[in-house]
Parts: structure tokens; C-alpha cells; sequence
């Protein structure tokens, strides 16, 4: 079966060029069937996190290629 699965990953970076995670601070929430939920995971951290500038959440697909 090909089925598309979303997933939100993010964590603490340990400069602004969010390239290279904080040791221990990984974080993955998924997955999901749809963007939309996924959407609203990646809303929810990034709204709870948001007064740490090193924080950063992402939605990234997994699945079929288009």
C-alpha cells in the first residue's frame, strides 16, 4: 500500500542557523493521514515554544513521490 504520512520534527538548535540540534532536545510527533493534522501539532509547538528563539518545528512528508 502507498500511504502518505506526515510527521512534525523539530527541537532546540543550538544557533540561528538551525542546522545542528541541541544533544537531547529532538522532537517527533507523528504520524499523521493528513497535513492538516499534522498542521495543527506543528501550530500547537510552535505557538508553545515561541518565546525560545532556538526552537523550530517543521512538517516533513514521508511517503509516495508525487
Amino acid at each position: 500500500m502507498d500511504r502518505t504520512c506526515f510527521w512534525v520534527v523539530g527541537g532546540e538548535y543550538t544557533d540561528t542557523d538551525f542546522a545542528r540540534l541541541v544533544e537531547g532536545t529532538g522532537q517527533v510527533y507523528g504520524p499523521f493521514d493528513s497535513y492538516e493534522e499534522a498542521r495543527a501539532v506543528w501550530e500547537r509547538q510552535s505557538l508553545a515554544t515561541r518565546c525560545r528563539a532556538l526552537m523550530r518545528f517543521a512538517i516533513a512528508r514521508d511517503g509516495p513521490a508525487r
